[in-house]
């Protein structure tokens, strides 16, 4: 399941075709210049070779401590000569790139975001049905069609809302910022377990600064899961307990859903049990018995006591699951925005082998996880380089993003779902 917002490295995004390694004419580049020591030092300048990136380099610092507003000034100055700028620090020294092109952001056809909303909303309300009532197919198809939409609608309502709250988040605060984004990509997926792989936006244009960044990225977590614990909690509370089978027959498994932090603390408060509670805890004792459950899902507590989760609570708890994924620290998932605003590209990149080998790990357990290492690996390389980098985030921010951090410890699921038979 997928609930993120993406982006491309800059180059990429440029409207020229070809990066040239000098300026139009004498005339564009002495007005370049003259913009530039506006609000920059200059030091000295490099032009761009064959295998640079950039027209110019100019080394020095800025006249302002308001990098932000340096930068957006610079931006709109160049955008006339079809130049971009980009702020970038080495070491102690700040540096402006001018990058040949200017971003223009491609239109969106409505007309799929649409489609694929409603074929979403078809796929999650039969696997609601499906789990609201035993039969819903019948002979007769409008009785069959009434049965799923009886059956599946609070099912339905529940995930879409999850995942709308989510995606909107991501857009709106997009827009906030004058960034061109698309409308949520929902992806449908019947008769699966949630009926969807989530949904994502595209962030058409790269955000100015990591602030912008950051709060892209956390709108969209921060938003699902303002909607997802009191879904959960509504759902859990037409929940029932019963006890588990003591046996699997012979043909046939059991499917249970992992345990969170956040999970099991919103179980105990509505039941005020730890759940699923074991018929005994062995040798070991509870806290080590827990331990090992809640990292490995084992042993099974056959024959303990559990709560029968209605689609409600089904759907709740899928939208912490979509918010501990969508925060994993890596790559453009919003989590990997967090980490990397907050300790830059050179440490995000060597915290991700760590993030691969763990997933590795829990993927004895889960072999999700291994799908999970293998997309961090291949496309986990890339970060959402923001086009200003001298600008840091100030202390609201960096308090906002140990949220999401905490967050993320809350509600990750070491073993997402359990199978036994």
């Amino acid at each position: 399941m997928q609930s993120a917002v993406g982006s491309t490295p800059i180059h990429s995004r440029l409207k020229s075709n070809q990066l040239r390694c000098a300026m139009y004419n004498d005339k564009t580049a002495d007005a370049c210049r003259h913009l530039i020591e506006r609000i920059f030092v200059v030091d000295d300048i490099t032009e761009g070779g064959h295998e640079d990136k950039y027209l110019y380099r100019f080394r020095g610092h800025l006249r302002t401590l308001d990098s932000q507003q340096a930068y957006d000034d610079l931006a709109k100055a160049l955008k006339p000569h079809n130049i971009t700028p980009l702020f970038r620090k080495e070491n102690d020294q700040q540096i402006i790139l001018l990058v040949e092109g200017v971003v223009q952001p491609s239109k969106s056809n409505g007309w799929i975001n649409l489609g694929l909303f409603v074929l979403t909303i078809i796929s999650v309300m039969v696997t609601g049905a499906m789990y609201g009532l035993n039969v819903p197919f019948t002979d007769d198809p409008v009785q069959t069609m009434l049965n799923i939409i009886q059956g599946g609608w609070p099912f339905a309502i529940s995930i879409i809302a999850i995942l709308g709250a989510h995606e909107s988040g991501h857009y709106l605060m997009g827009r906030r910022y004058g960034i061109q984004v698309s409308l949520p990509y929902f992806i449908p997926f019947p008769l699966s377990p949630l009926g969807t792989l989530g949904a994502f936006i595209n962030m058409k244009e790269i955000p100015r600064n990591r602030r912008q960044l950051l709060d892209i990225g956390l709108a969209g977590p921060l938003a699902g899961i303002v909607v997802a614990i009191p879904v959960l909690y509504i759902g859990l509370k037409l929940s029932s307990l019963d006890a588990l089978s003591a046996t699997v027959p012979v043909g046939q498994y059991l499917q249970m859903e992992g345990n969170s932090l956040l999970y099991l603390v919103m179980k105990y408060l509505t039941f005020g049990r730890l759940l699923p509670e074991p018929v005994n805890f062995g040798p070991s004792g509870p806290v080590l018995y827990w331990i090992r459950y809640f990292f490995t899902g084992q042993p099974f507590p056959h024959g303990g006591l559990d709560v029968m989760l209605h689609p409600v609570a089904w759907a709740g708890w899928a939208g912490l699951l979509v918010t501990a994924l969508n925060l994993i620290p890596a790559g453009q998932l919003d989590g990997g925005h967090v980490i990397y605003v907050l300790l830059g590209k050179e440490r995000t990149q060597k915290l991700r082998p760590v993030i691969i080998f763990l997933l590795l790990a829990l993927g004895f357990f889960w072999s999700g996880w291994w799908l999970w290492a293998a997309i961090i690996y291949f496309l986990g390389r890339y970060q959402a380089e923001p086009l200003d980098q001298i600008t840091e985030l100030d202390t609201k921010r960096k308090w906002l993003a140990i949220l999401a951090i905490v967050v993320f410890i809350l509600v990750f699921t070491p073993v997402p779902l359990i199978i036994v038979g």
